[in-house]
């Protein structure tokens, strides 16, 4: 696999040198500067891969090319916005940059509760709390019908939860949730989130995936002529926000996005945390299923609670089997080049890595610290190894 790392441009705190010391080859990135759904010009892609190549990588995955809610709710401003989205994608193509990653998550992007959350190694890791994110949907957003969406004993706890948070917390959590994570498409305040979350009122699942289906048919047809493999990235955490409709958590969701528009080009974003969040996942199994139509993949655990709450694990120690997903994936490029396919390497990143040693003390993007991906990296590339080692027929 192609080992990668995500990079959010000249303003991380993480630079392209650091990168390279962590012995990435591949960037993952896109045009933060641009990300409201307005369409991206060719000379400011050119001008971010030649920052990329002039530092020694190769653009690997652009992730993401943000999907507007106007189109997810197909309504609005909608066609402005995908006609948007297309010439991003058609002047990815001509920079030569053949993955792009994207998502079709309503409102909220990826969501957590608590960006810094102690482990027992003293360093701390991202966090979703089912009790929090319950606590703050009732009682802080206090949004309109919500308590229809939990039980009574699930609001009784959030109910003890929310009294026992102090006012700083109560922000905290608030900024936490809808402020925006980073590659986030949108931040919001109560007062918008709640005007978005009513343009949902009356969508239901079955149109949510329509509207993506519609949306496919529309951009497929570029991608395949400008060689570029979509890949959605599933639903994080994968199950229903706010109220609202998720249509990639699943295999299930997986195989009909698949299916709708047959095409190579249609594919997915294989997160082991996202999809690993729930335990009907059968991750072994969907790669099994799917691997033909995985065009990327991101490396990451997570530690699952029997309440729906998760944490960010070590890259080799959660709820997911890494070792065998790795298998798996390398098995997979095995068969492509047996097949002689131009796309026979994955590449994969580390994610969402912990906080650790000097970078608790620096300024970094909640997730994208450097020494804890870094470590990551290392962890998943001496799997790699072991099992090419091992395993003769998984070698390049």
């Amino acid at each position: 696999m192609k080992e990668a790392w995500r990079w959010f441009g000249p303003q991380d705190p993480v630079s392209l040198e650091q990168i390279k010391q962590a012995g990435a080859t591949g960037i993952v990135t896109a045009l933060h500067h641009l990300y409201r759904g307005e369409a991206w010009p060719l000379e400011d892609v050119l001008k971010r891969k030649m920052e990329i190549e002039a530092a020694g990588f190769a653009w690997s995955v652009v992730e993401s090319i943000p999907v507007h809610n106007s189109i997810k709710v197909r309504s609005g401003p909608y066609r402005e916005f995908i006609n948007a989205w297309k010439h991003s994608l058609i002047n990815v193509a001509k920079a030569g940059v053949r993955i792009v990653c994207y998502n079709f998550m309503p409102v909220v992007d990826w969501t957590r509760t608590d960006l810094k959350w102690r482990l027992p190694s003293t360093g701390y890791a991202l966090r979703f709390d089912a009790i929090d994110f319950a606590a703050y949907d009732l009682f802080i957003l206090a949004r309109k019908c919500a308590e229809a969406d939990y039980d009574a004993d699930q609001i009784a706890t959030a109910r003890a939860r929310f009294d026992a948070m102090s006012e700083p917390r109560r922000d905290e959590l608030e900024r936490t949730i809808i402020a925006g994570l980073p590659g986030a498409e949108a931040s919001y305040t109560q007062e918008t989130i709640r005007d978005l979350l009513a343009e949902y009122d009356g969508i239901t699942g079955d149109d949510l995936r329509a509207h993506l289906v519609m949306f496919l048919k529309e951009v497929l047809p570029i991608a395949e002529e400008g060689d570029v493999r979509l890949a959605i990235h599933p639903d994080d955490p994968p199950w229903s926000l706010f109220g609202l409709p998720r249509v990639a958590s699943t295999a299930d969701d997986a195989r009909k996005i698949l299916a709708a528009v047959d095409t190579q080009a249609n594919g997915l974003t294989f997160c082991v945390g996202s999809y690993g969040a729930r335990a009907d996942n059968d991750l072994l199994g969907m790669i099994n299923e799917f691997g033909s139509r995985i065009h990327f993949a991101h490396l990451r655990q997570v530690r699952r609670e029997p309440d729906g709450s998760f944490y960010e694990a070590e890259h080799l120690e959660g709820s997911s089997d890494m070792v065998g997903i790795i298998r798996a994936l390398l098995e997979e490029e095995a068969r492509r080049r047996r097949e002689g396919r131009a796309d026979s390497e994955i590449p994969m990143r580390p994610d969402h890595g912990h906080l650790l040693a000097d970078d608790i003390h620096r300024n970094v993007n909640p997730g994208y610290s450097l020494v804890g991906r870094l470590k990551g990296l290392a962890e998943l590339r001496g799997v790699m190894r072991g099992l090419r080692y091992a395993l003769p027929e998984l070698a390049n």
